[in-house]
């Protein structure tokens, strides 16, 4: 499996995907996001960051939540227990998760499906209670998964240069 082969700090691996089909956990989680991303839209995130988003046709509406077949939430560990019951911490986390992440949405892409990545912000806790995830973990990012809906566009976005990605020495 893709997921357990990818690098992470000392090798304690801190990363869980939680792996979504079920439509009654799927609407949960829906109802949980919206909520807070209205907030997010309507008092936290302000006008430039709304305006940065424009291009994109978003809001706190979140219909993929329940149309993707499968919704992957991706929790970091931030440290996990060793058989003697000892803390053991979990070492570059983030970017152990980050590193993961991208192996496996490359691995959605190759397989035919789409993805979008969607950081829930402020819905960690909440969603981390409803599916008995430990307080161990946070919730890092969520991961619709399925074949792209009919009549489905993308934004015709300018990506920058090469040159403005990328140094030489």
């Amino acid at each position: 499996m893709l997921l357990g082969t990818a690098p992470s700090g000392a090798h304690t691996e801190p990363w869980i995907f939680a792996v979504i089909e079920s439509f009654d956990i799927k609407e949960k989680i829906r109802a949980i996001i919206e909520e807070e991303e209205e907030i997010n839209y309507k008092k936290r995130m302000g006008k430039i960051w709304t305006t940065d988003l424009k291009p994109l046709r978003t809001n706190w509406i979140k219909e993929y939540l329940t149309e993707a077949p499968y919704l992957i939430l991706v929790f970091k560990q931030l440290y996990s227990f060793r058989e003697n019951g000892i803390k053991k911490l979990h070492y570059y986390n983030e970017q152990s998760v980050s590193i993961a992440v991208g192996i496996l949405l490359a691995a959605i892409h190759h397989a035919g499906l789409v993805s979008l990545t969607s950081t829930p912000l402020n819905c960690g806790p909440a969603i981390r209670k409803l599916l008995g995830r430990p307080l161990s973990e946070k919730l890092t990012i969520l991961l619709p998964v399925g074949y792209a809906a009919e009549g489905c566009t993308v934004p015709d976005l300018k990506r920058k240069d090469l040159e403005q990605i990328m140094v030489k020495y």
